[in-house]
């Protein structure tokens, strides 16, 4: 079973910073990529940043240039650092990891990030 655990999210100020934590159950290496989405109230869930096996990283236009995703293959986990926060960004944060072909997506429990004065 692979569980993905997700820590690092809280409150924090616009234009503060957090940095994002994703646990993996399993060496991530053997994920074909992972990622971060987002899901705010009232809005879909939506692709933040992505990360491949080999390193290649994607991001949606929103977080171009303030946030980064980034992996640690000796820990098992995957980051997500976050600066220039805006309110915009508050959202529930899930990590997530494609295994596998076909790849089957897994998904963490998620952790809240709110971006507030």
């Amino acid at each position: 079973q692979v569980q993905l655990v997700e820590s690092g999210g809280g409150l924090v100020q616009p234009g503060g910073s957090l940095r994002l934590s994703c646990a993996a159950s399993r060496i991530i290496f053997s994920f074909n990529a992972m990622g971060w989405h987002r899901q705010a109230p009232g809005k879909e869930r939506e692709l933040v940043a992505t990360i491949t096996r080999n390193g290649n990283s994607n991001y949606t236009d929103s977080v171009k240039g303030r946030f980064t995703i980034s992996k640690d293959n000796a820990k098992n986990t995957v980051y997500l650092q976050m600066n220039s926060l805006k309110p915009e960004d508050t959202a529930v944060y899930y990590c997530t990891g494609d295994l596998g072909f076909p790849p089957q997506r897994y998904w963490g429990q998620g952790t809240q990030v709110t971006v507030s004065s």
